[in-house]
């Protein structure tokens, strides 16, 4: 196992992105790990050291983003493995949503996702190796949820420019995989990480019934455990040929089959539909 990488993991101060930073350490890698509140960080993890630093950043600024990339490159003179964990939650159907709580959505979970991405790239580039992890959600492969419409879209989203990517940056060296976990017992549906739509349109009953499943019920009940999935990760980020698609969790495994299987099987029986567009 090769621990002379330097890591850049995003939304490191809880859940996913806490286990990895601390499982880095303690298997001594180098690590980077950025918050919107650098506190939080270093009441969790500690001050900076030749192997950590904490960055305060607003992802949705792109001049944040890249002065965080800029320091986390001027202390390691590397940067080696990025994981694209930071994000939340939006519950709301689409026509409850407001412009501005769906546009919030992608900024956070796409286009500051996207800020990470522009900004390492080059640096990934030069060196001709690095390894993105883009963290998606298993919504952002099988999204007939209520309610989770915009959510779903922003991972779909991650989904689609992690495939592009891939593509992209290949000819350097530089590998991309999108990972879709499922329930994992984290603080994700917490009032932090999970936002409710401001305007409630309650005839949208099984909406109103998932949102009360995930905000009342689901909390330490989930069956995944973060600190497996930070080893999942450890170990896909030393494998020589990278998995473009990583499902993590027996649930998003077992859903992702699904969803195969449902593609399948319309595309079998509307293949005559599809099939009738030619000249």
């Amino acid at each position: 196992m090769n621990t002379n990488k330097v890591w850049l993991v995003t939304g490191a101060s809880k859940g996913l992105g806490l286990s990895l930073v601390k499982k880095l350490l303690h298997k001594g890698y180098r690590v980077a790990a950025t918050s919107r509140n650098i506190t939080s960080l270093q009441l969790q993890i500690g001050e900076a050291s030749d192997t950590f630093l904490p960055l305060a950043v607003d992802l949705i600024s792109d001049n944040s983003v890249k002065n965080a990339i800029e320091k986390s490159i001027a202390h390691f003179g590397q940067i080696d493995v990025v994981v694209n964990n930071a994000g939340f939650g939006q519950i709301g159907t689409l026509e409850e949503l407001t412009d501005e709580e769906a546009r919030y959505s992608f900024d956070v979970n796409v286009f500051g996702l996207l800020n990470v991405v522009r900004n390492v790239t080059p640096y990934l580039r030069k060196q001709q190796s690095g390894h993105i992890f883009n963290i998606a959600s298993i919504v952002g492969f099988y999204g007939s949820y209520p309610g989770w419409g915009i959510y779903s879209a922003t991972k779909f989203a991650v989904a689609g420019l992690t495939e592009g990517l891939a593509e992209e940056v290949k000819e350097f060296g530089i590998k991309a995989t999108v990972v879709y976990p499922g329930y994992f017992r984290t603080e994700f549906f917490s009032k932090d990480s999970l936002a409710l739509a401001k305007n409630p349109i309650h005839e949208y009953k099984a909406a109103r019934q998932s949102e009360q499943y995930h905000v009342n019920h689901i909390e330490g009940t989930q069956p995944n455990d973060p600190e497996k999935a930070a080893d999942v990760l450890i170990n896909a980020s030393q494998e020589i040929t990278a998995p473009l698609h990583l499902f993590l969790g027996l649930d998003a495994h077992a859903v992702a089959v699904d969803k195969v299987k449902i593609i399948s099987n319309e595309l079998e029986n509307w293949k005559e539909y599809s099939t009738a567009t030619s000249f």
